[in-house]
């Protein structure tokens, strides 16, 4: 029987600077507080140099959760070489709602089976190249307001977008991949972009619940990590809600019964500048109720945190173990293998009839 590896991801998820991996990459990723490896359009070259890189870093830590941004649209990291471009998440919802005309039934079935599809061929073919995850799908709700969430999301009907969702995460399930809702409680009436600005959401707490939030009540134990949003919801506390008790604990855990990762949104982005340092940012993030946190395209910050960042080593072992959870559990075929699968091969014949992919 093989020897079963050591599961000791710590909170820390951090970048690489190249395609490549440099020598700090290695001297990060090897340390005992990091848990995860985020990947970006910068680390993509080709299918080969993916496989090349994402086996390098598992060869230094095979229990860190390498993950990456791979919604479809405009957020899709590797879009080369084979990749199949996905689309955005709205033209799902177009589906079902039949483009604002008359909908009916079989407009929601179509939209609900694209959405599977969509979910296993983004998650097989991600595996295929040594991929452990991808922070999808966005739940936040389409009102017209948000430029940096806009077609990332399905609809703006929370009860359309969670519906889809769950067809999404099924894909991504047949695919052997974990999902994650974004951002909690949702970042799409808020009209500032949190990677430049702090935005705000003036709403009581009732209209959010009742909602935005809806998609994570609806979904359950479906969802197996959330990623809250960094925006200020004043009227239900001051802070950010990655760094809220009472969104992450009182709300989102005990209220919702969320089981599942919560990761805090990219540490470096301007909406968290409001805990101060990257440091007192990550700790006030883990004791809100994260699990990881993550800090991006900053080698100098990840370097701080891995330096100075302090936790509760005996009390991180619940996440730990949440986190273990997210790991897939099933060898991934090949990009070959894959090619030849039959069900890839129907999964994308019913997105190209639906002209979804080309």
């Amino acid at each position: 029987m093989a020897k079963k590896t050591p599961f000791n991801a710590g909170p820390i998820v951090l970048d690489v600077v190249g395609k490549t991996l440099t020598k700090d990459d290695v001297r990060r990723i090897a340390h005992p507080k990091t848990g995860g490896v985020i990947l970006f359009g910068r680390n993509y070259q080709d299918r080969q140099q993916l496989c090349a890189l994402t086996q390098a870093i598992k060869e230094i830590r095979p229990d860190v959760l390498i993950s990456i941004d791979h919604e479809g649209g405009r957020v899709q990291r590797c879009r080369t070489d084979g990749f199949t471009h996905l689309p955005a998440m709205k033209r799902l919802g177009d589906i079902w709602t039949n483009h604002g005309k008359k909908a009916n039934a079989e407009h929601a079935l179509l939209a609900m089976n694209a959405a599977t599809s969509v979910g296993y061929v983004l998650a097989s073919e991600l595996r295929a190249c040594g991929v452990d995850f991808s922070f999808t799908p966005v739940l936040d709700l389409d009102f017209g307001r948000s430029g940096v969430i806009g077609d990332r999301s399905f609809n703006r009907d929370p009860q359309i977008a969670a519906t889809l969702a769950k067809s999404l995460n099924h894909g991504l399930q047949l695919a052997g991949m974990a999902n994650c809702g974004k951002h909690f409680p949702g970042h799409g009436w808020a009209e500032a972009d949190s990677h430049i600005a702090i935005p705000v959401d003036e709403r009581p707490l009732k209209k959010i619940m009742n909602d935005d939030a809806k998609p994570y009540e609806y979904l359950g134990l479906g969802l197996a990590s959330v990623m809250p949003a960094h925006v200020i919801y004043p009227q239900v506390d001051k802070h950010p809600a990655g760094f809220s008790k009472v969104w992450l604990q009182e709300i989102l855990r005990k209220q919702l019964q969320f089981t599942g990762v919560i990761f805090s949104d990219d540490l470096s982005m301007e909406g968290a500048s409001v805990a101060g340092s990257v440091v007192k940012g990550a700790e006030m993030a883990l004791k809100a109720g994260c699990d990881q946190v993550l800090i991006c395209n900053r080698p100098d910050l990840a370097d701080q945190l891995l330096s100075d960042l302090e936790y509760d080593e005996k009390a991180y072992s619940t996440s730990r173990d949440r986190v273990q959870k997210l790991m897939p559990t099933s060898k991934a075929p090949n990009w070959k293998e894959l090619q030849a699968n039959p069900e890839y091969q129907k999964a994308k014949a019913q997105l190209k009839l639906l002209k979804l992919i080309n």
